[in-house]
């Protein structure tokens, strides 16, 4: 084979070789671009309050502080935007706060409902935004009187 049909045959080769490679650059890309981004989170914390926890308090007598089992017994509910789809369960701690880290979005919180306790306002629809701090204070009322 003479030198000039080897050397068609190599820039043959070569220009296959440099349109895989071009062809394989452009699908990487394309991949990478279609690739979400990080996710965004922000925090919903808050503080509960739950009483009363005695039938009767006397003039002049403190409510009775819960118990660190009073708090544990109890949950906060967080769905999704539909109030329906349960996204996540937050632990209320013994001092009576919780706090976690949500994606940005809308979201319903509700408490987990033990027996006849009640929280006035809730459900209730709240926003999460990028690196944001979203408080929601509830106050549970179990029922006793």
């Amino acid at each position: 084979m003479c030198n000039s049909l080897r050397g068609y045959l190599g820039m043959k080769k070569m220009k296959r070789y440099l349109l895989y490679l071009t062809f394989l650059a452009l699908e990487t890309s394309s991949l990478f671009a279609c690739a979400r981004s990080p996710r965004e989170f922000g925090i919903l914390e808050g503080h509960v309050t739950i009483g009363p926890l005695v039938p009767v308090v006397r003039e002049g007598e403190e409510e009775p502080t819960p118990a660190p089992e009073v708090y544990a017994a109890r949950e906060i509910v967080v769905f999704e935007e539909d109030g329906k789809t349960e996204f996540a369960r937050l632990k209320i701690d013994e001092n009576g706060n919780y706090r976690a880290e949500l994606p940005v979005g809308t979201y319903v919180v509700d408490i987990n409902r033990i027996g006849i306790d009640t929280a006035a306002g809730l459900p209730k629809e709240i926003e999460i935004t990028g690196q944001g701090v979203t408080r929601l204070d509830i106050d549970i009322d179990t029922g006793i009187r």
